[in-house]
């Protein structure tokens, strides 16, 4: 990864909690979901430092229906 920004959009349909995590730079951030209603959210991280690699995780109960976006 660069130190440009890096862009997380989350959608979600279903009743629970997302969780969105960003390693190795540590971060996270929920998302509550609803049944009946797509939910979003976007974040833009700004990177102090450069790397070469990168994971985004999705952790969510099965009644949550996700997708993911996620670019720099």
């Amino acid at each position: 990864m660069t130190t440009q920004p890096l862009s997380v959009l989350v959608n979600c349909q279903g009743k629970g909690t997302l969780t969105v995590e960003v390693r190795p730079m540590g971060l996270s951030f929920p998302l509550e979901c609803v049944a009946s209603e797509v939910s979003s959210t976007y974040n833009e991280l700004r990177l102090k430092k450069g790397r070469e690699n990168g994971v985004v995780s999705v952790t969510a109960p099965s009644s949550v229906r996700w997708s993911l976006t996620v670019g720099q």
